[in-house]
């Protein structure tokens, strides 16, 4: 029954996964570049051409506004793939004029921290030359939505062109002369691309890091999103159908422990995308898969201490059994809708589709529900009208004969 809407939520998670479905050019209105590159968030690009006599690079960033009083940045990262140090030019509405400028920034730890307004000043490395201008000439104007081309020429180092760690990204105001802090979803925070200029290659590093985190978000949404709910389903209406015997623990157990056995994959992989990404801090989302974990791994261990039914212990360990085990379903499918929001799919067929499953989960569950308790109050009238004498045993009514 759920086959169809599971295999439609996992038709949507090829989107989520490749690494960049738009296109690029390598022309622009004033200038032809040799190589164009789609960057993997914000729909951005570059194109460039490099001179490897001289170390010069030609590059052209294609960008886009969020916001009519808003930023766009771009740079590069001398040191290593991350914000904190980059060297950017980013442009903005002038707040006197409202024409477009464009002034270089150095991103330093303060400044990512919030504790000092990012202010102008001269970038330490060889640019040579800058500008900016709008998709549509001197007539354009900034909106939302609006596309921006940087350029710059800049000379490198060398022998460190296999590596070039470029930055990006948006903002919706700017205070003065000085851009505030951008979004913080997971498009914002991985705009961050190293390249091989001379090749035209992109790092395997950051393609495996964007690769593993959808793996995260696959594995975590199946097994603590669907499997696990789907397990506590069948324990609570299977174990009424007398046909099955102990036939639905076994299928309850073996459903539950797959379900957690790809969760722990998935939370392992989670806590190496926490190590590869110290300066992302997601609390919330962090805090409730630590829970779900440890109440998945706490019902787990109690298979091996669950009491004979004649126990005098048994009935203490059903109700552990039962809180603990809904307790660890409703925190996971609560962080399964968190984990969209932080990988910025609140709003897609991704999450569309796990809705679709969910529902449909759900509506079966109150459709045997009502069975569950329309057969009890059936069993428990019989009882009683057994109980008074108005039916035999076999269920059929009993009364005196009169001659």
């Amino acid at each position: 029954m759920f086959l169809p809407f599971f295999l439609i939520f996992l038709s949507f998670f090829p989107f989520t996964i490749v690494f960049s479905s738009h296109s690029c050019t390598t022309s622009t209105s004033t200038k032809t570049f040799e190589k164009c590159m789609p960057l993997p968030s914000q729909d951005a690009s570059i194109a460039w051409t490099f001179h490897p006599h001289n170390a010069t690079l030609d590059i052209v960033f294609f960008g886009s506004f969020i916001s009519p009083s808003g930023w766009v940045g771009f740079g590069i990262n001398p040191n290593s793939p991350e914000m904190t140090g980059t060297r950017a030019l980013i442009a903005f509405p002038d707040p006197n004029s409202g024409q477009l400028v464009l002034l270089p920034y150095i991103i330093d730890p303060s400044v990512k921290l919030q504790k000092s307004p990012l202010l102008s000043k001269p970038l330490d490395i060889h640019l040579l030359a800058s500008s900016s201008t709008l998709y549509g000439g001197k007539m354009a104007t900034i909106h939302n939505g609006a596309t921006i081309q940087i350029y710059a020429t800049l000379k490198l180092v060398s022998n460190k062109t296999k590596n070039v760690h470029f930055v990006w990204n948006r903002g919706i105001y700017v205070q003065g002369y000085s851009p505030t802090i951008h979004p913080t979803n997971i498009n914002d925070l991985s705009s961050i691309a190293t390249i091989d200029v001379l090749s035209g290659s992109q790092a395997i590093c950051h393609n495996n890091f964007l690769t593993l985190k959808n793996v995260h978000g696959v594995i975590n949404s199946i097994s603590w999103g669907v499997i696990l709910p789907l397990g506590a389903v069948t324990a609570r209406y299977l174990r009424h159908v007398e046909s099955l015997g102990p036939t639905w623990f076994y299928v309850h157990a073996g459903v539950q422990l797959s379900g957690i056995l790809l969760g722990t994959i998935g939370f392992a992989i989670g806590i190496r995308l926490g190590q590869l990404s110290p300066g992302r801090v997601y609390g919330l989302h962090r805090n409730l898969g630590i829970a779900t974990f440890v109440l998945g791994m706490v019902q787990t261990l109690a298979l091996f201490f669950r009491p004979k039914t004649t126990n005098k212990f048994r009935k203490y360990w059903k109700s552990y059994h039962h809180f603990v085990g809904y307790g660890c379903v409703v925190l996971g499918v609560v962080n399964v809708f968190q984990g969209f929001e932080v990988m910025g799919e609140g709003r897609s067929y991704v999450k569309l589709a796990y809705c679709l499953c969910l529902s449909t989960l759900i509506g079966v569950s109150v459709a045997l529900e009502v069975n569950s308790w329309v057969v009890f109050c059936r069993k428990a009238k019989e009882d009683k009208m057994r109980r008074e004498g108005l039916i035999g045993s076999s269920g059929k009514f009993s009364g005196s004969s009169h001659g």
